[in-house]
């Protein structure tokens, strides 16, 4: 099964993609902040190789997925360790991507909660989920690092059993073709609305 398996939407036209965090004023200042150490540690203070990573994540996830990125490249040093990312030479820390619903984890075969939390798909799980061996080397390509893949049924059980409520940057979001269709039909009542008065 591939990616597209899991949903042919994002095949011709392109559904809506949030980048980013879309949380309060607070949690919008932490996530650029996140971001900002993101780019300088792991993409060599360039944006725009941080955005085209992104869109290759973007073009290769389905709608209803949320994508993030843990790990020392957010926090800026290893799990447990004060050592800091890359402190054995550049390109030795990985990145830690994770997609958050969607049916992601139909895609791997080895877990952490079967069903729930998968293994990250890697080089200690190099198995762990064939169908996203194209998109894992394309990606380690493009920041000559390695770079793990993993996947879960709920952001908020992940952090807590995983991220151990470490922080995490919210790459993008794609939302279900049922929201898009939500936000028209609001959008549709309101321009109704707006006539009516201007009628009456």
């Amino acid at each position: 099964m591939s990616v597209e398996g899991c949903d042919d939407a994002h095949r011709g036209d392109q559904p809506r993609v949030a980048s980013g965090f879309t949380g309060g004023d607070e949690d919008r200042d932490e996530q650029r902040l996140l971001r900002e150490r993101v780019i300088q540690l792991a993409f060599g203070g360039d944006p725009r190789r941080f955005d085209e990573f992104v869109g290759v994540l973007a073009d290769e996830t389905p709608t209803g997925v949320e994508v993030i990125l843990r790990g020392s490249a957010v926090t800026g040093h290893k799990w447990m360790s004060s050592e800091p990312f890359d402190a054995d030479g550049p390109g030795t820390s990985d990145l830690d991507v994770t997609f958050v619903g969607g049916g992601m984890v139909t895609l791997f075969r080895e877990f952490h909660i079967p069903g729930i939390h998968s293994v990250p798909f890697g080089e200690a799980h190099p198995f762990a989920a064939p169908a996203l061996g194209t998109l894992r080397k394309r990606l380690c390509a493009m920041v000559d690092r390695p770079v793990n893949l993993q996947a879960t049924t709920s952001l908020v059980q992940f952090v807590r059993d995983v991220v151990m409520d470490q922080p995490y940057l919210v790459l993008l979001k794609k939302p279900d073709e049922d929201d898009d269709e939500g936000d028209v039909g609001e959008r549709d009542a309101g321009e109704r609305d707006a006539t009516a008065e201007g009628q009456s």
